[in-house]
């Protein structure tokens, strides 16, 4: 098998491995998982600790010396080395994310019951998930996504057209707050570097109604990171 496989040959490429008709997919083989150890297990590179050691105990005198700015600084270490974790999905042509905590699950399409004198282009009816009768809204109107075009380019490199989408629904928790929506695609949970994040454009952010809390950078594409409190704090005023 050739280094990272499952980038070649496997599901993020052209499909081709013959293993995928007995594990479906790449992280229930035995060389991936090989691969996933080897690297979580390898030794640290010479040095390396003391050098980062060194790094982070370097602070600026100014710094240093205001007692008050060192749980600052710290907070704000902490929060650059610490990732996000969040979950990207698709609606028609946007590529869009929220923070993965706020994912209660992942589920097929389910038939939707509409409420009488109560549903309307946001809040559509009522689903049955597991047995529990939840809300179920167009995120995308609510944000006010354009309908058009619903097929984007395939995703890996080779641009395997047989690539299948399933559209799917989603059950989000917001502060005790159980919604579910429908989405085009969704990719799962991604960990994403503080660095690969970039500030809203000041021409967007000072729109009258912007959802978006961050710009992603995720394979080429620019995904928009929401903040889930103003969205769903929205949707309660126009839904309530």
């Amino acid at each position: 098998m050739t280094e990272k496989c499952w980038n070649e040959m496997g599901i993020q490429g052209d499909r081709s491995c013959a293993e995928l008709n007995t594990v479906i997919h790449c992280r229930n083989c035995p060389v991936y998982t090989t691969a996933g150890r080897s690297l979580l297990e390898r030794e640290a590179p010479e040095n390396y600790r003391a050098e980062w050691t060194d790094l982070l105990a370097k602070t600026p005198t100014a710094v240093t010396s205001d007692r008050n700015a060192l749980p600052q600084l710290q907070r704000a270490t902490a929060e650059f080395f610490d990732p996000l974790s969040l979950v990207i999905f698709r609606l028609g042509v946007e590529w869009l994310a929220l923070a993965a905590s706020t994912f209660q699950e992942i589920t097929a399409s389910c038939p939707l019951h509409a409420l009488p004198h109560r549903s309307n282009e946001i809040l559509l009816g009522l689903v049955n998930i597991r047995g529990e009768l939840l809300p179920c809204i167009s995120l995308s109107n609510l944000l006010g996504l354009e309908s058009q075009g619903t097929h984007p380019k395939p995703l890996n490199p080779q641009g395997d057209l047989t690539r299948t989408v399933y559209s799917r629904m989603v059950v989000v928790n917001i502060q005790g707050d159980i919604w579910v929506f429908s989405v085009d695609e969704i990719e799962g949970i991604h960990r994403c570097d503080r660095h690969l994040i970039e500030e809203v454009p000041a021409v967007v952010s000072k729109a009258p109604i912007t959802y978006t809390k961050w710009i992603v950078n995720w394979r080429d594409k620019k995904v928009n990171y929401l903040d889930e409190e103003f969205v769903f704090s929205s949707l309660k005023r126009r839904i309530l």
